[in-house]
Formats: structure tokens, C-alpha cells, sequence
């Protein structure tokens, strides 16, 4: 297998993020201006790379943070495991202080190991994982496809570097995600997964974000 090179990608701004609601697999909202403009500023910094295909979850956010390179007819694939986590009756919820402390408790609750534990009628990280590691697994197994754009979410991405990179879903807070931030990793089956790049903002810095 050739050395693939991954491109990894959390959305761009939305209104939600902006105000502090909670946004998760339950909520379907576009980018705002500024997210469009993020998506602009990725776009002009990377355009020039020979993307094979891009990656985007069924949550439409994903889709127009990579618009452009799909204009340029670079082709997608929607997979729905690449989905950001279900935050069950918290989604479209303003956070307040007592839903900002339960999040918390539930976040100390994962860094224990306990990942099991989820919102009401959401996803827990091991749900999640599952899912991910299925997407994850069909991504990397087309030998064809050498570079690669994959644009999903923050909670899914920190579980799913968490787990390709360290199997152990205790690290996924030390993955930090900025609206349009890119992780870039290098794959093959002698050197594995190694990570060039890590929540790179280098693209948005003429942008108030």
C-alpha cells in the first residue's frame, strides 16, 4: 500500500457554535458567514493539493465546509458513521450552568474510562467509536486513493484520533478542534498513522475567528 496522506477537518462556524448551543447529530444547521469564510480561506491555502476524494458526514455543516473542492469536481462520499456524537435531549439546547456541569461530569466520567456514559437519548464515546472505526476502516482500505479531504465534527473527531492513534479513548480530550481547524496524518502499513499536523489555524489567520 502507498503512503496516504490524510486531511482532516472539523466544519466551520455555525450560529450554534457562536451562541453555545449544543450541537450534535441531532441538529442539521449551515455554516454562518464567518464559517463560510473559513471554508473560503481553507480552500485558498489548499486547493492546489490532488485530492482523490473527500469524506464528509450526512450532516449538511460537513458538505459546505469542503463546497469548493466539490465544485472543482473532486469526488465525496457521504458516510453517516463519520457523524458528530448524539447528545440525545441536550441537541439544539442552550447551554446553561447546570447543562455545562453535567457536560463536564460526563467528560470526567470518559477520562476515567467509563465510556458507557451518555446524555439522555444520545451516544456514548464507545457508540460512537463503533461507528467511526467502520467509516474510518472503508476510508483507508482504497489503495487508489492517496490524498484524501475528510471533513466531520470535534467531539467525533477527538474520539476517533483518540482511538486510531492511541487506542485508548482517555486521550480524546487532548485533541483540541477548531471551527475549520486540519489534522494532517501520513498512513501506511509499515509506519502506521503519523501526525504532521495538529489542529492547524495557519490557514485562517487573515480571518476574525
Amino acid at each position: 500500500m502507498k503512503t496516504k496522506k490524510i486531511y482532516l477537518l472539523r466544519h466551520g462556524q455555525t450560529d450554534y457554535n457562536l451562541k453555545g448551543i449544543v450541537q450534535g447529530s441531532g441538529v442539521d444547521t449551515d455554516l454562518n458567514e464567518t464559517g463560510q469564510n473559513q471554508a473560503k480561506a481553507f480552500y485558498n491555502s489548499y486547493k492546489n493539493v490532488p485530492f482523490d476524494k473527500i469524506y464528509i458526514s450526512a450532516l449538511k455543516r460537513t458538505k459546505q465546509s469542503v463546497q469548493p473542492f466539490i465544485d472543482l469536481g473532486v469526488p465525496y462520499e457521504i458516510l453517516k458513521g463519520l457523524n458528530e456524537i448524539n447528545w440525545g435531549n441536550k441537541d439544539g439546547q442552550m447551554i446553561s450552568v447546570d447543562e455545562n456541569t453535567q457536560y463536564w461530569q460526563l467528560v470526567k466520567g470518559w477520562n476515567s474510562g467509563d465510556f458507557g456514559l451518555k446524555m439522555e437519548g444520545g451516544e456514548s464515546p464507545s457508540e460512537v467509536e463503533k461507528r467511526l472505526l467502520e467509516a474510518w476502516n472503508h476510508i483507508i482500505s482504497n489503495e487508489k486513493e492517496e490524498n484524501i479531504l475528510i471533513c466531520m465534527h470535534g467531539r467525533a473527531m477527538r474520539i476517533l484520533l483518540a482511538s486510531i492513534l492511541h487506542n485508548d479513548l482517555r486521550k480524546m480530550e487532548t485533541f483540541e478542534h477548531h471551527n475549520l481547524g486540519l489534522y494532517i496524518l501520513t498512513y501506511s502499513q509499515d509506519t502506521g498513522l503519523v501526525i504532521e499536523k495538529s489542529n492547524c489555524k495557519e490557514h485562517l489567520k487573515n480571518l476574525f475567528c
